[in-house]
């Protein structure tokens, strides 16, 4: 009689792999089974647009189509729960009160995200958690003190007048069409290291040789790629993809680059203190803030922190104000009408911008109504997200329970019908002194709100005044209609194949 093949010797390990991958497999399923009904218990006070049983609500965000969120927003008022996937949800909010109750808290922030910049930031203010977040913030906020601030006004202006030297070549007395993303993305970088770091990188003269340069924005490329690429979600996927090696090699660029400077400016601290220097800097950047703070607390502000800190600083301050500025100009180009009247207002306090002051910066009342305007209509960052540590009740009696990810919908804030009168309508009044006192202290969030507030809000908003003060005594604005813009990016919303304006050089005054 013949044995059946389990008898067999060689046969009974792979029947025992079968029935242990087999098991593991059943399990994960009732594990995600069981998930799936629990989001639907904790969710199910909440109502939702339809979703598809496999992809959920992730046609709302595809495509970066904001005008789908808009949809969302104006048929439920307040949020909505989201899926992403069958088995994965995350409650979206965009109402002033459930802001103020979400932004009251200290909760950590979802790591969905910061796990792909990580390795080319580490952990500095933009994702710490707990005590050690606490430190460096109550640290380097004497970085953004106004006092220092105001020291900037000077480089900022040298850096745009680079930038409008350089349109003035490409412009004559009539209309050019430029692209003007890329130029206004090298301000930016130009800018903050200059500011924060007195660096002389010249980025925006030799930014094709540049290699931090090429890094940086090489870098960011690849994030953005990473994001929407389910499979690049896997660490040892991506690092074995040519992706992935091309990213270590530029990580590795930004991070010689970081380390030389800041040991170049600690030796120039030693060489100070031991010729007793009285000679003191023109102004004091944030690196000096940085390594102050490690002289002050030894230990436990490390060398690490120090990197992470500057790395950090460097991209949330450069990539978030090259987008406000682009939709600001974006922006008045599409409104003339504003456009005139912010030049009239420029022309009135500084006259031909010669010589710009911090002074003047607090004048230019209307211009700040058109900034703020823009950053309702167009925010750099659509939304920020946290995980719930303990249960959260909202102010209508609703709940939800540790652990639930949420996010806040900034860009659904602003343009919440409920919220703002015709929002896509671009008005400066909004932000009148009688409108703005009229308005919930939470319908407005560029910067966020709460603890964990953006720290660099007022050097942004210094640099976007210096800046368009500067342009728009220069060069007269119009919209390419032969090149329409488009989105890009959840993290940071930039032009998608750039930004086109027509630019006119103005006669000189």
């Amino acid at each position: 009689m013949e044995s059946s093949w389990l008898e067999m010797r060689w046969a009974r390990p792979f029947y025992l792999a079968f029935v242990f991958c087999l098991s593991l497999a059943l399990l994960q399923a009732v594990k995600l089974y069981l998930r799936r009904q629990r989001l639907l218990r904790d969710l199910r006070a909440f109502p939702a647009p339809p979703t598809h049983w496999f992809h959920g609500h992730q046609k709302i965000f595809q495509d970066n189509k904001m005008e789908k969120i808009e949809e969302v927003v104006e048929k439920y008022p307040r949020a909505f729960p989201c899926w992403i996937g069958p088995f994965q949800a995350f409650f979206c909010i965009y109402d002033p009160e459930y802001a103020k109750t979400f932004l009251s808290r200290t909760d950590p922030k979802s790591q969905y995200l910061y796990k792909f910049i990580v390795p080319c930031l580490g952990k500095g203010l933009l994702n710490l958690e707990g005590p050690k977040w606490f430190q460096h913030r109550r640290l380097l906020t004497p970085g953004f003190h106004f006092n220092i601030l105001k020291t900037y006004v000077e480089v900022i202006a040298h850096s745009v007048n680079t930038m409008l030297d350089k349109w003035e070549k490409l412009c004559s007395t009539q209309n050019t069409s430029v692209e003007v993303y890329e130029h206004i993305n090298l301000l930016a970088l130009d800018t903050i290291m200059k500011c924060a770091f007195s660096q002389e990188s010249k980025c925006q003269i030799n930014s094709t040789h540049d290699p931090y340069v090429k890094a940086t924005f090489g870098i960011g490329r690849i994030i953005h790629n990473r994001v929407y690429n389910f499979w690049y979600h896997h660490d040892m996927i991506f690092k074995l993809s040519p992706k992935g090696h091309h990213f270590q090699k530029l990580i590795q660029v930004v991070h010689q680059y970081t380390e030389k400077m800041i040991q170049d400016r600690k030796e120039s601290f030693k060489a100070r203190e031991q010729q007793n220097s009285t000679q003191k800097k023109k102004y004091k950047d944030f690196l000096d803030i940085v390594l102050s703070a490690q002289a002050e607390n030894g230990e436990s502000f490390s060398d690490t922190d120090i990197r992470s800190e500057v790395n950090t600083f460097m991209a949330a301050g450069h990539e978030t104000t090259a987008s406000s500025l682009s939709w600001l100009l974006y922006c008045l180009a599409r409104n003339p009408e504003h456009q005139d009247r912010c030049r009239e207002e420029i022309q009135g306090i500084i006259g031909d911008g010669s010589s710009i002051t911090w002074d003047h910066l607090g004048e230019m009342s209307y211009t700040t109504m058109c900034i703020k305007e823009t950053l309702r209509l167009i925010p750099a960052i659509p939304s920020i997200s946290r995980k719930l540590s303990k249960p959260l009740t909202f102010p209508d009696g609703c709940s939800l329970p540790a652990g639930m990810t949420v996010t806040l919908s900034i860009w659904g804030l602003h343009h919440n019908p409920a919220v703002w009168k015709n929002p896509k309508v671009f008005d400066p009044l909004r932000f009148s002194p009688e409108n703005s006192d009229q308005r919930h202290p939470h319908a407005f969030l560029p910067f966020s709100a709460g603890p964990r507030n953006c720290i660099g809000q007022q050097f942004a908003m210094v640099e976007l005044k210096v800046a368009i003060a500067l342009i728009l005594l220069r060069f007269k604005l119009t919209a390419d209609p032969t090149k329409p813009h488009l989105f890009s990016g959840h993290v940071i919303i930039k032009p998608k194949n750039g930004l086109y304006l027509n630019l006119k050089k103005l006669p000189e005054c």
